[in-house]
């Protein structure tokens, strides 16, 4: 449920989990009960977020000011550098060769 912030005025701004639906009605002051109309205070809640949206997230809004430059990558990454690769490490053994055809010749490396 959205997180929406509200101002009483006699205790002043709380916040409320409440349903979408129920957004523009005034809610109840948890201290005195009265009804308080809603205000926009504050930027979304993006806590509620998964950690990789999040990072994403981080990374778009950084790179939207200060792009990366080859050098700075560099300075990250030397060469031979493996910690951005998708790829598996390496057993050490030669990829397999199919030997055997099977009922399809046409597909061998299939």
């Amino acid at each position: 449920m959205p997180v929406y912030e509200y101002d009483c005025h006699g205790c002043g701004p709380f916040t409320m989990n409440r349903r979408m639906a129920d957004r523009a009605m005034p809610a109840s002051c948890p201290e005195c009960g009265s009804a308080s109309r809603r205000v926009i205070a504050s930027v979304p809640r993006l806590a509620t977020l998964s950690s990789a949206t999040r990072h994403a997230h981080a990374t778009n809004e950084r790179s939207a000011h200060r792009p990366d430059s080859v050098q700075s990558y560099r300075a990250r990454h030397p060469a031979g550098c493996s910690c951005c690769s998708s790829a598996k490490p390496s057993s050490g053994d030669p990829p397999k060769v199919k030997t055997r055809t099977g009922p399809r010749p046409w597909m061998i490396s299939h």
